[in-house]
């Protein structure tokens, strides 16, 4: 299965748990947790608020193309 996101990544280097993060964006914790698997992705406003949420750009939390194409 390709990684799309790299939200799983950005949560454990900035040490937050998908709960916290969960809470913040008023979604379920199962949410968060598809989106880390790579399972679904969140809406591009979602990936907006995730990334405000920890402090990093957008595209911080998306592989690059060729990465996902391989």
């Amino acid at each position: 299965m390709p990684t799309y996101n790299r939200i799983k990544a950005v949560l454990a280097l900035k040490r937050i748990k998908n709960d916290q993060l969960a809470e913040a964006l008023g979604v379920s914790p199962g949410a968060v947790s598809t989106w880390c698997r790579n399972f679904k992705q969140p809406s591009i406003e979602k990936l907006y608020e995730i990334a405000r949420f920890l402090n990093v750009e957008a595209t911080a939390l998306l592989n690059p193309v060729s990465e996902v194409e391989e």
